[in-house]
């Protein structure tokens, strides 16, 4: 049990940081979430919004930090 509760200590740390970073790139006027290939559907009472190459760079980018992570722990 005892290990959930520090797992899940860690995921909040990295949410956290995560979104302090979101932050810090809105505020630096990054294009994040807005880059060409993002989807977004705008109706007249709705709007949908899919950011399909956000994810996919967010996607690559974790897999690069992640890697490089578990070649630092060998």
């Amino acid at each position: 049990m005892a290990d959930i509760g520090k797992m899940m200590v860690f995921l909040g740390i990295v949410l956290l940081l995560f979104g302090l970073v979101l932050i810090a790139a809105g505020r630096a006027h990054l294009p994040v979430g807005r880059l060409p290939g993002d989807i977004v559907y705008r109706g007249k009472h709705t709007t949908i919004y899919f950011p399909l190459v956000t994810s996919i760079l967010i996607s690559i980018v974790l897999s690069v930090v992640l890697y490089v992570f578990s070649r630092l722990g060998k």
